[in-house]
């Protein structure tokens, strides 16, 4: 049990520090630097570390993360997305709970241009939430399918934090860029379901209204002139790369470009949008990579210290079913996601569960995609969960933290039976992958 004592120093102290408020990656920095001092004796330890932590941050495979930043940036800048849902809006016709439907296509739509999970949900929120209570939707049908289809953009490719995860995991980020498509889809539908079926039952939550009378001729011009645009984006990223055409970089460029051109093309391209995009786009890619490059030096002093070599072998020699070894690994990850940011949780997780599952022959992309469907769902579980603070800021005034959680609730459980799926038929994400050998 020698492995467990610095196991438990170096976790202790990642939380410990996180714990006074110190930002996640000057907490897991400074633990790597005092590892490095007290395990290695400092000296050439540090210039290792170093050393380390460049090769890896400088990987060709992570330029995908701010061109896809990038991506989101311009469209988001450009506020094509009311137009999007207003296209979307034109051929729902009059279908129970018409707006929570709404909702839930139109965030599956952003996910696909957008890696930001709370820019989805503000970017919805913001649209749909005042026609939601003008009309009289309950709490369960207007801020809980906000929240959900925000959360969509975690699964949907492009996805900035299925990259991170990709990365730190050492996993093929394009198998688990596309290994994802299916089981948000299917996440989507679910909750379309759920909201269809509900609707039904309580007529009252989600009240009809007489929409306005659509052509035929003017939704077809709709679609091509407002959605078929931003579809060349979705092929340009996702298609591409399911086709085995282009990398994740290079499917990452192709929609940079596309959306600076289609920007262009719809004459809201203007120097000062490209520079705050380009700003913007700046300060969240230097804040991911100080994030995982801490997430490198941790992983460093944790493998050094043998407490992942120790902990590898304690766990493999447990007389329990391997899968049930897996389950316990997501029931931690959901317990962390009630107090913890998805990327600290990956960084504290992953160096540790992923030897155990590829020494246990699991498919290290179906573990990533369970893993990202159980962080999709940490971000609306209280009492930190990200996409509750998004909506209490976009919420009507006076709306209490209380009311958002139970709104939230039923799609947690949708998400779990979702993760259920997929532990149960691991061909959910295969099926897909086979497209891409």
């Amino acid at each position: 049990m020698d492995w467990f004592v610095p196991l438990t120093v170096i976790l202790g102290s990642v939380l410990a520090v996180m714990a006074l408020g110190v930002p996640i990656a000057f907490a897991f920095f400074l633990v790597a630097i005092m590892g490095a001092w007290i395990l290695q004796g400092g000296g050439s330890a540090f210039e290792q570390l170093v050393l380390g932590i460049y090769s890896s941050i400088s990987s060709f495979s992570l330029v995908p993360i701010p061109l896809f930043i990038f991506m989101g940036v311009v469209l988001w800048h450009t506020k094509l997305g009311q137009q999007a849902v207003d296209a979307i809006d034109k051929w729902l016709g009059r279908v129970p709970g018409r707006l929570s439907l709404l909702t839930i296509a139109s965030g599956t739509v952003f996910s696909a241009l957008s890696g930001s999970t709370m820019a989805n949900t503000a970017m919805l929120g913001t649209m749909l939430m005042p026609e939601m209570r003008k009309r009289g939707y309950s709490d369960a049908m207007s801020m809980g399918p906000i929240m959900a289809g925000g959360g969509l953009a975690m699964m949907i490719p492009p996805s900035a934090l299925a990259v991170i995860l990709a990365s730190i995991g050492q996993i093929s980020i394009a198998k688990v860029l596309v290994g994802a498509i299916l089981p948000g889809v299917i996440m989507a539908v679910f909750y379309a379901a759920y909201l269809v079926g509900r609707a039904a039952l309580w007529p009252q939550e989600a009240p009809n209204y007489d929409a306005q009378s659509v052509s035929l001729t003017e939704k077809l011009w709709s679609f091509v002139r407002d959605l078929l645009p931003l579809g060349i984006i979705i092929f340009a990223v996702t298609g591409l790369i399911v086709l085995g055409v282009a990398t994740p970089t290079e499917a990452a460029a192709l929609g940079a470009l596309s959306s600076v051109a289609l920007a262009a093309g719809y004459r809201r391209l203007t120097v000062k949008l490209l520079r705050a995009a380009l700003f913007d786009s700046m300060r969240i890619t230097v804040m991911t990579f100080a994030i995982m490059a801490a997430a490198i030096g941790f992983s460093q002093i944790l493998a050094f210290s043998g407490a992942t070599r120790g902990l590898l072998g304690a766990v493999l020699g447990l007389d329990i079913p391997p899968l049930m070894l897996i389950i316990g690994m997501q029931a931690i990850v959901m317990v962390l996601g009630c107090f913890m940011e998805q990327i600290a949780i990956m960084l504290i997780t992953l160096p540790i569960f992923m030897p155990i599952v590829i020494a246990l022959k699991f498919d290290p992309v179906w573990f990533a995609i369970i893993m990202l469907v159980n962080l999709e769902t940490a971000l609306m579980t209280p009492p930190f969960g990200l996409l509750l603070f998004v909506m209490k800021g976009v919420a009507p005034a006076g709306t209490s933290f209380g009311r958002i959680y139970l709104a939230a609730a039923p799609f947690v459980v949708i998400n779990t039976l979702v993760m259920v799926l997929l532990l149960l038929f691991p061909e959910l994400v295969k099926s897909i992958l086979l497209i891409i050998g």
